[in-house]
């Protein structure tokens, strides 16, 4: 009896349209942790088409990022202005950037998710480090919500056709050369895997 009326009131649920996805799809009667999209998820998915800032406060559309789906490889790192492994990552890849860029053509962006207290913050310490890729911002957050970065430094690597077919949450010294071991990989057409 108490099977038929879960089954009954699911089904009720579906038929409405009211039942959470997760749910219809594990059969469970109780929802399931927030899922969170895995390396397979990402492999074929796109960029979303989000609106962010550039740091002198112009809105641009995530699909006129420079490089995004120009037939090279894009690097996307979210971080902020007080994350210090996130400002190591950063720098330890502007430094090996250049040569990067020139035997590749790939491209760096890096994403601020700090809120508008912060954000003034972000163009002198880009400055002050020497930075010269390109900095935006993402102070309401919609682009880290819509690639479901929870903790930063978050870093994406997209295909020449715009396509997210890697990424790494957190940073240790030595990450940087995996990233770029990869971003060749993906320069040459190979196919990576996580």
């Amino acid at each position: 009896m108490k099977n038929t009326t879960v089954i009954g009131l699911l089904a009720g649920l579906l038929a409405l349209g009211l039942a959470p996805a997760a749910w219809a799809q594990s059969g469970s009667s109780a929802p399931a942790q927030a899922a969170t999209p895995n390396d397979a998820d990402l492999k074929s998915r796109k960029l979303p088409a989000v609106s962010i800032r550039t740091l002198d406060g112009k809105s641009i559309s995530t699909a006129a990022l420079p490089g995004v789906g120009q037939g090279k490889p894009v690097i996307i790192s979210f971080w902020a202005t007080w994350c210090k492994p996130c400002i190591a990552e950063l720098t330890n890849i502007h430094e090996l950037f250049p040569d990067l860029q020139a035997e590749t053509g790939a491209q760096l962006i890096a994403i601020s998710i700090d809120d508008a207290r912060n954000a003034a913050k972000v163009g002198p310490l880009t400055k002050g480090r020497g930075w010269t890729y390109p900095v935006y911002l993402d102070q309401n957050q919609d682009l880290k919500r819509a690639l479901n970065v929870n903790n930063i430094p978050h870093t994406f690597l997209l295909d020449g056709a715009g396509n997210i077919v890697w990424q790494h949450n957190a940073y240790n010294e030595g990450d940087e050369n995996h990233l770029l071991e990869l971003v060749h990989k993906v320069a040459k057409g190979e196919k990576i895997s996580q």
